[in-house]
């Protein structure tokens, strides 16, 4: 029943910077965990980034000090902003949100395609 649309994919050149938005159907989003997973042709999904309700955060080692998540509650929105991207960047990344300590549910986004290529 919680909807999650991601945008904000594409195609970049190594280096480039891309931000992307995960849009929450929710209007309790605000007690959601929101992480960003990826999943690249032939690998497993993966985390990326997480941001938690109280708006701590946690990366993967590979993105470390590039990209940054964050959250807009008012607008039941969380982003991932993305610089100094590489080729092995490359993949899909999916928005997820965790309701399930606070008794709801756990919901994934279709997934938006990000492509580092020159």
């Amino acid at each position: 029943q919680v909807q999650l649309v991601e945008s904000g994919g594409g195609l970049v050149q190594p280096g480039g910077s891309l931000r992307l938005s995960c849009a929450a159907s929710a209007s309790i989003f605000s007690i959601y965990a929101m992480g960003w997973y990826r999943q690249a042709p032939g690998k497993q999904r993966v985390l990326v980034a997480v941001i938690t309700s109280d708006g701590i955060t946690d990366y993967a080692d590979s993105v470390k000090g590039r990209f940054t998540i964050s959250r807009d509650n008012a607008e039941n929105t969380v982003y991932l902003q993305m610089n100094s991207l590489k080729p092995e960047d490359t993949a899909v990344y999916y928005c997820n949100a965790d309701g399930r300590m606070a008794g709801y549910g756990d919901y994934w986004g279709q997934g938006t395609q990000v492509t580092v290529s020159s």
